[in-house]
């Protein structure tokens, strides 16, 4: 499959303004030493979402079998190997495989993605355009880039530290000021990629991730496998994407959109930081779209009766169904329960609701998905395993869902 070489040649100066990664490895016609192990076989799974795992370490310390290493190995053009060592594998999905590695000399580990040029073309394109214009703290960072005739192989720093949630959850104890903190940061990272014209369109809680297992980690953006660059003289986004639960009005009311929906999803991901519930919840996408519409969502609980004001002003402002009143990036910075770090708050540890509100509907979720599935039971399995921690993978909007959504509004408007 890829042409290789023995010599490292630099890709010839291909790439637009702004961009920060340019180490990048071109394809070299003169061989073509990989041949049928080169090829990337598809997993059988849906879409490429299996390259989310892109920069993450899942605690698969020990590894494959040696044999699989092996295998995996082969498959890597030889100009990779000679540089870093394969460890494990730790995520793939159907034009994708992500591994974990080791820089031969420094020892330092990182994430390989390995993608396939023809299939995965839309996606690594996309996202290679966001991630060769980026270094920011709180965003994770592509280092280089090796491409041979059929693959390319993103090497990225690796998050160690877990998603999230699951930090969350097993934690212990967790206070307004945590979340503050935390969304401190997503905020920073996402100022940065808004002033740079670039929109995330996938925030969600599996896709920021902890850098390393310490309790003073910093959190960092991820998976921009959605993600748009603005145009010159282009200010506004039509294309239908996001997770269901995350997704912003404008984009299910099929609007031209900006970047203000990733803010949208800023507040979802608030609101169930200091409950543990969702804002928007029901198993039937139409109801489920249509609560989004309307914004409709509450403070009624035991739950939020520790939640502050200021922090329930700070989601009011963010899940605002017009996104011309909503916080921008930069405004949400500022807003004084961020700004503070919450610190008008009181100390009072959240943790024992938020783990319980989110380990419910966790288990909720895989018993309903069981049931409605009980004829599938493979798929069934299969989906119990995936829901850990309000995971969301594989649950798209689609477009056909707009559609049947447009024609019950028809029917029955809001």
């Amino acid at each position: 499959m890829g042409c290789v070489s023995s010599k490292l040649v630099p890709e010839p100066p291909v790439l637009g303004e702004g961009e920060i990664v340019k180490t990048v490895y071109a394809p070299n016609d003169n061989n073509d030493r990989q041949g049928k192990n080169g090829r990337n076989r598809q997993s059988g799974q849906r879409g490429i979402r299996g390259q989310q795992n892109a920069g993450r370490d899942n605690n698969n310390q020990d590894g494959p079998p040696r044999g699989k290493i092996a295998k995996y190995k082969a498959r890597f053009d030889p100009r990779v190997t000679a540089k870093y060592d394969i460890k494990a594998l730790i995520g793939r999905g159907s034009f994708s495989r992500v591994v974990r590695v080791e820089h031969k000399i420094t020892k330092q580990p990182y994430a390989i993605k390995m993608i396939d040029r023809v299939q995965g073309k839309e996606v690594f394109e996309s996202e290679l355009a966001v991630l060769r214009r980026v270094k920011h703290d709180y965003i994770i960072q592509l280092i280089e880039v090796f491409e041979s005739k059929d693959k390319v192989y993103m090497v990225m720093e690796l998050a160690t530290g877990g998603e999230l949630f699951d930090r969350i959850i097993s934690k212990g104890s967790f206070t307004e000021k945590d979340a503050s903190k935390n969304l401190k940061m997503v905020m920073e990272g996402l100022r940065y990629l808004h002033n740079l014209g670039i929109t995330h369109r996938d925030l969600k809680p599996e896709n920021l991730l902890y850098y390393h297992p310490g309790h003073d980690s910093k959190i960092m953006i991820t998976d921009f496998g959605l993600s748009a660059t603005r145009k010159a003289g282009e200010m506004y986004m039509k294309t239908t994407c996001g997770t269901p639960e995350y997704i912003a009005p404008e984009i299910l009311a099929r609007k031209p959109y900006t970047n203000i929906v990733d803010l949208w999803a800023v507040g979802v991901i608030t609101y169930i930081l200091l409950s543990g519930t969702m804002p928007f919840d029901d198993e039937n996408r139409t109801r489920l779209y249509r609560q989004i519409l309307k914004a409709k969502y509450s403070y009624a609980g035991e739950h939020w009766k520790d939640v502050s004001p200021l922090a329930k002003d700070f989601i009011d402002k963010l899940l605002v169904l017009d996104p011309n009143q909503r916080l921008t990036a930069a405004q949400a910075v500022k807003h004084p329960w961020i700004a503070t770090n919450a610190a008008s708050s009181s100390n009072k540890n959240l943790h024992r609701t938020i783990s319980q509100n989110l380990l419910h509907r966790q288990s909720t979720r895989a018993n309903s998905t069981k049931s409605a599935k009980s004829t599938k039971s493979a798929k069934s399995t299969k989906s119990n395993k995936s829901s850990k921690s309000l995971r969301s993978e594989h649950r798209r909007v689609q477009p056909e869902e707009l559609e049947e959504l447009q024609k019950e509004l028809q029917h029955h408007p809001l």
